[in-house]
């Protein structure tokens, strides 16, 4: 995945920052390249291409060289500060929303069969992008879009309302397990003063959604948003009478649709039942289990030798 390496007007990105560090404590501890990537492990390009700021690194990375350079924590600390998410390079048009979402005074959404991202777990997110990639880019992905979320979750984030079609709850992503921890999730942001959770329930016929997901952006400036996605773009538009017309449409769903209270007990709901399908998958795997070992001991005991058994002779009689 390619990357940048800094922004207009910046002369050196904090991923680059991070990489002068790491091969500053990797040069005083006398090993090449190769020689630390062998330690951790990993390949050499690695870590060549961490300290030349163009490869986005996991804390586990982090980690693991602090332990093996004698760093006293430095360079998990220097992680933690970073915001890795303008360090992945993104197409123009999500680049451009994830920068409106960076200064938004106000965000509402409507999302069909997706968790919306700024409400989802990593494990989650990890499912989804194993769905398109593999090895160490699903990490990195996923650490990108994580870290978008930072400024929505603190204690002063913008005001975010997320209308979530029922089916976001229903499709599965990675496994009963993930969803169940998903459900989880979004009732404890729910419960935030700047994050509301609605669902549009498919029980509601007559409800007036939306034909495909969208946001409704308000910026510092009073510039107002309409943003939506096809199958590889994004959309734009800050025409005051589009942005009317889909503002009052998604007021009007949000109207509709639960309250908040009723979407909570909706979202209780499928955590139940994916909590009784795992449990229903436990037991199967434990039935299945004793099942094998039944068949193992059915079948040494078919191949154990026989022996003659020794039979008492016919009794005699005393005369």
């Amino acid at each position: 995945m390619s990357r940048r390496n800094g922004s207009a007007g910046s002369g050196v990105s904090t991923a680059a920052v991070f990489g002068e560090v790491l091969k500053h404590f990797r040069e005083a501890a006398l090993l090449t390249q190769e020689g630390l990537a062998g330690r951790i492990p990993c390949d050499r390009s690695h870590v060549a291409r961490v300290e030349a700021g163009t490869r986005v690194p996991t804390d586990g990375f982090a980690k693991s060289c602090d332990e093996l350079l004698s760093t006293g924590g430095v360079l998990m600390r220097l992680w933690g500060r970073i915001d890795w998410y303008p360090q992945v390079e993104h197409p123009d048009w999500f680049r451009r929303r994830a920068e409106m979402d960076e200064v938004a005074v106000a965000l509402r959404e409507y999302q069909e069969r997706l968790i919306p991202g700024l409400l989802q777990t990593g494990d989650y997110v990890r499912a989804l992008f194993a769905r398109v990639a593999s090895g160490s880019e699903v990490e990195e992905r996923a650490r990108a879009r994580l870290s978008r979320q930072r400024r929505f979750l603190a204690e002063d984030g913008p005001l975010y309302i997320a209308v979530l079609d029922e089916s976001c709850l229903r499709n599965v992503v990675g496994s009963p397990g993930t969803m169940w921890d998903q459900c989880a999730h979004l009732l404890r942001l729910g419960q935030r003063p700047n994050i509301r959770v609605q669902v549009a329930p498919a029980s509601f016929s007559g409800l007036l959604r939306p034909n495909v997901s969208m946001s409704l952006i308000d910026l510092p400036d009073g510039h107002r948003w309409v943003y939506s996605e096809s199958l590889d773009r994004g959309h734009f538009t800050d025409d005051p009478t589009v942005y009317t017309r889909h503002s009052h449409a998604y007021d009007v769903l949000r109207a509709d649709a639960l309250s908040v209270r009723e979407s909570a007990a909706l979202i209780s709901d499928a955590m139940k039942g994916y909590e009784q399908h795992e449990q229903a998958r436990t037991l199967r795997g434990d039935l299945d289990q004793e099942q094998l070992q039944r068949r193992k001991r059915r079948q040494l005991h078919r191949n154990s030798p026989r022996f003659p058994r020794s039979r008492p002779g016919p009794r005699q009689q005393s005369p």
